[in-house]
């Protein structure tokens, strides 16, 4: 899709005020690329109040560069403006310019923005909002990538269902995405297993949903280590030999490998989660050395106390550690070798890593040794991932303010989770609409949607407290909110028997809380792009609360007389304009579910 020609027309105007008031400025200090049009576009904000205009620059952060005032730099610049787009315009402009305090805001002409935007989505249908800003640009999505042996606790969650939104997000925006699983399939954690199956688990039944009774193997493993120290020591021995290659304990990893990806995908389905590569740490066994002889080469390693570790010169990151004493390899080793075996791979434009927040240090030294090795080793930028690479961290999932552990034993299993959410929802439909039709197919989305909405409706960075009174509401900032107010557009369009097409008279949408609408609808595409430059689903999440809002208050607004001004009325053409709106919005909302994993239920 094309820039919005609003928001570029107004850039453009700006660049050339700029250049015009300020041709000193720029001629002196080599600057003029930061009020170039394009720059100028990124950088536009949104008013807080609507009314104040449709778009904003923020002059006062650049007064200091342009040795002016506040004040005194947007009333000049937006006369400029103004002229321009008044010489440009034929007839009357589409936007205006406006000195605001220290910012320059753009005024829309609103009927034709309606024009543009209505048209657009009636036409695109799901592709409003797509862009091509990714075009030939290779993105990795890493997320999930939970612990084999070990079940899928609610802590997966976020990882997941952000992971699986950025995904989707990315795709859109035209890039070529590729989503990994990167399951933890190796490490002195299978050490450990071996010694606690090998000492308890030979009555364990491995083909009926082993994994809770290995989770329970787990739990004693480390209950009864906390007592006798020498069950670590024979679990590094047991790591030691599997990574040699001892036959029974590769045929029990093997196994259990195998009933963790089944028991995995179960939940994948529920989710709707997908994924475009499974790989796991022990795909790496083969490429670690290789890592280490290039950091050797260049004398980036250094041997402390028997291990051998990367120094890197940090006083906030103490050294990376590829090999133990004892030569056992670690998660970080694998990391080095997967980020070069991505990149050699994919040659990416950037790959992410959906982890928590509590692995920031890891990724840190990870990161950084990448970057020593590729400065050590000279390479031409074009061959450096530095920089490429980004840790897209998030805050935990809690349980009335119960952080869970897996050695612990307190984790909650997230398929018990979806299973009591779903269960819930088809209650509060029996209760409130009975006679609906596919009752469990529909008490499926809204308990999945709920599940999901609950994680991605907070900014990533904060920790989420789950609480099923407010996850399940129909009312408030929820899932099933957003996908109620979806099946009811659907009942409004299912009583609209006429074909709904572009060339509406958006004069008739006059009402404010119709133009809110509207207004929100052209919001969209900026929405989507915010939320993949944040890494960050919630802004779209915060849109659709916005938009289903906005969009009820005139479901639900009052005329004159008291009663609710209907959408559907005597009035053909004034309904035409309202269910043409009325598409536009439950288009809009359909694609921002789709992006953030729910599905949209038809009827509830």
């Amino acid at each position: 899709m094309s820039k919005d020609r609003f928001k570029d027309q107004f850039a453009g105007a700006l660049a050339g005020a700029f250049r015009e008031q300020y041709t000193d400025v720029f001629e002196s200090e080599g600057d003029s690329q930061i009020f170039n049009a394009e720059f100028i576009y990124e950088n536009l904000e949104k008013p807080k109040d609507p009314k104040m205009g449709r778009f904003a620059f923020p002059v006062f952060r650049y007064a200091r560069l342009l040795g002016d005032k506040p004040q005194d730099i947007a009333p000049k610049v937006a006369q400029e403006a103004e002229a321009l787009l008044q010489s440009k315009a034929e007839g009357s402009p589409l936007v205006k310019a406006v000195a605001t305090g220290g910012f320059i805001n753009a005024v829309v002409d609103f009927e034709s923005q309606a024009t543009q935007v209505l048209e657009d989505i009636l036409v695109q249908d799901s592709r409003y909002a797509d862009s091509k800003v990714g075009a030939g640009r290779k993105y990795l999505v890493e997320y999930s990538s939970p612990n084999i042996a070990k079940p899928f606790g609610v802590g997966h969650l976020r990882t997941t269902v952000i992971g699986n939104s950025l995904r989707r997000i990315y795709k859109k925006l035209g890039y070529d995405v590729v989503g990994i699983n990167f399951l933890g399939d190796w490490g002195t954690q299978f050490g450990k297993m071996i010694v606690a199956y090998r000492k308890w688990g030979k009555d364990l039944e491995l083909d009926n949903h082993a994994v809770k009774g290995l989770l329970e193997l787990y739990v004693r493993f480390h209950a009864e280590a906390e007592n006798d120290e020498s069950l670590n020591d024979e679990a590094r021995e047991a790591f030691r030999s599997l990574e040699q290659g001892d036959t029974e304990h590769r045929e029990l990893w093997e196994r259990l490998k195998l009933i963790s990806i089944e028991e995995f995908q179960r939940v994948y389905d529920l989710l709707g989660v997908e994924f475009d590569v499974i790989t796991g740490e022990s795909f790496l066994n083969d490429k670690m050395n290789a890592v280490v002889e290039r950091l050797d080469k260049v004398g980036l390693t250094r041997v402390s106390e028997g291990a051998l570790v990367v120094d890197l010169e940090d006083t906030q990151l103490p050294p990376l550690l590829l090999k133990k004493a004892d030569g056992a390899t670690l998660y970080a080793t694998r990391d080095l070798a997967g980020l070069i075996h991505r990149w050699e791979t994919y040659r990416f434009h950037e790959s992410l890593y959906v982890v928590a927040t509590a692995q920031s240090d890891h990724f840190k030294q990870a990161f950084k040794t990448i970057a020593m090795l590729e400065e050590a080793e000279n390479l031409p930028e074009k061959d450096r991932m530095s920089g490429r690479v980004k840790h897209v961290d998030f805050g935990w999932v809690k349980f009335h303010d119960q952080s869970m552990s897996t050695r612990r034993g307190n984790i909650i299993f997230l398929e018990d989770v979806i299973d009591k959410a779903v269960s819930l929802a088809r209650e509060k439909i029996v209760e409130k609409n009975p006679s609906l039709k596919a009752i469990d197919e529909t008490a499926h989305m809204i308990g999945v949607g709920a599940v999901i909405f609950s994680q991605l409706s907070v900014r990533r960075l904060k920790d989420v407290n789950f609480d099923w009174d407010e996850v399940l509401s129909f009312e408030g900032e929820t899932g099933p909110y957003l996908q109620y107010t979806h099946a009811r557009l659907c009942s409004l369009v299912r009583n609209y028997p006429e074909v709904v097409e572009p060339g509406i008279k958006v004069e008739l949408l006059d009402l404010e809380e119709e133009q809110r609408v509207i207004e929100l609808l052209a919001d969209f595409p900026i929405a989507v792009a915010d939320a993949a430059r944040v890494y960050d689903p919630h802004l779209i999440a915060a849109y659709l609360l916005r938009l289903a809002g906005a969009f009820n208050r005139v479901y639900q607004r009052k005329g004159d007389n008291g009663k609710i001004d209907k959408i559907i009325s005597d009035d053909k053409k004034l309904s035409a304009a309202r269910m043409a709106l009325v598409k536009a919005v439950l288009t809009v909302i359909k694609e921002g579910l789709y992006l953030l994993g729910l599905k949209a239920p038809r009827e509830m």
